[in-house]
């Protein structure tokens, strides 16, 4: 996040323009780049899942606190934003907490299939609101959707291995639903906050989530700062401050941003870029060897997503 996003937002929301979405389309795509990577970080951390997000939520507050002092960007929010930020900050720590609970069940390949079809519920909500979405963009969707089916190796030998292996594969199945139903909350009660810096909503609901999470992490939390607690290694410290101050305080303010500069559609397409990223890191990172199929997929993803842009460029609608 720039240093003009916070001080351009009243008069972006105020005078929509093609730059405005535009600022908001390398914005989403940079969030959706970096949140490829935060699986690296947390398997790498070696953390209890709670413990992770307890941690993030702390770094990235105080990220994105120390930015709104350097700035000056406070913004006092009137009730509306209040209640906006309050229920984004809760459902944004439990779709953390769930998605990655979900990798232990069904594997990292189908849990990220099931948690994408995220980008339909937050058309469907936008279209229960009365915003509409034109057939040719929900092609794209269709496009991205079996891209991500093909990039993950669903219904491949692998896949049906892990599946066996999970102890409750439904859960895993379950939680993925639900962790997408919560970011969709997350997505919609963003949306609702204008005039607010995107630095100031994200550091809000990273304390409203991280405290409820704390009270509901109590015993784990009492553990990890008693006088038992082991000092973490030093590969541990710093994936932690990555996941905080990376990929969540900036993370989240390029993220906002672009909620704020998107509409539904958008958002939910530009979101496609993430597992295709993720799917990357398996390759780069963990020696993932894709088949031909999976390249198929990454190939569909990144040219449903160019697809989708293009054509919103061509028409110069604002809400894509």
């Amino acid at each position: 996040m720039n240093a003009s996003s916070a001080a351009a937002m009243p008069q972006a929301a105020a005078n929509p323009t093609n730059s405005h979405s535009t600022g908001g389309t390398w914005r989403m795509a940079a969030a959706m780049v970096l949140s490829g990577t935060i699986g690296l970080a947390v398997i790498e951390s070696g953390l209890p899942v709670e413990r992770v997000v307890l941690l993030r939520c702390l770094l990235g507050a105080l990220g994105l606190g120390l930015w709104l002092w350097w700035q000056r960007a406070w913004v006092r929010p009137d009730r509306r934003a209040w209640t906006a930020m309050l229920i984004g900050g809760l459902a944004l720590v439990a779709n953390w907490v769930m998605l990655f609970h979900a990798y232990a069940y069904v594997g990292i390949a189908i849990a990220t299939v099931v948690y994408h079809v995220q980008p339909f519920m937050l058309v469907l909500a936008a279209a229960l609101g009365g915003e509409a979405m034109g057939g040719r963009k929900l092609l794209w969707m269709l496009l991205a959707l079996a891209g991500v089916v093909l990039s993950s190796g669903l219904g491949s030998e692998a896949a049906a291995t892990i599946a066996a292996q999970a102890s409750a594969p439904v859960w895993g199945i379950v939680l993925a639903l639900l962790a997408a139903a919560l970011y969709t909350v997350t997505v919609v009660s963003t949306r609702r906050v204008q005039g607010i810096a995107p630095a100031q909503i994200a550091m809000v609901q990273m304390l409203v989530g991280g405290a409820a999470l704390a009270v509901w992490s109590a015993p784990q939390l009492v553990q990890m700062l008693g006088p038992s607690a082991h000092l973490p290694s030093v590969k541990t410290l710093v994936c932690v401050l990555v996941l905080g101050l990376l990929h969540t305080a900036l993370m989240y303010g390029l993220m906002y941003g672009a909620f704020q500069r998107l509409g539904p559609a958008a958002i939910a397409m530009l979101s496609f870029i993430y597992p295709a990223v993720a799917l990357a890191v398996d390759l780069l990172w963990f020696g993932a060897h894709p088949s031909t199929l999976q390249w198929w997929g990454m190939g569909l993803i990144v040219a449903a997503v160019l697809g989708f842009r293009w054509q919103d460029l061509r028409g110069g609608e604002r809400s894509t």
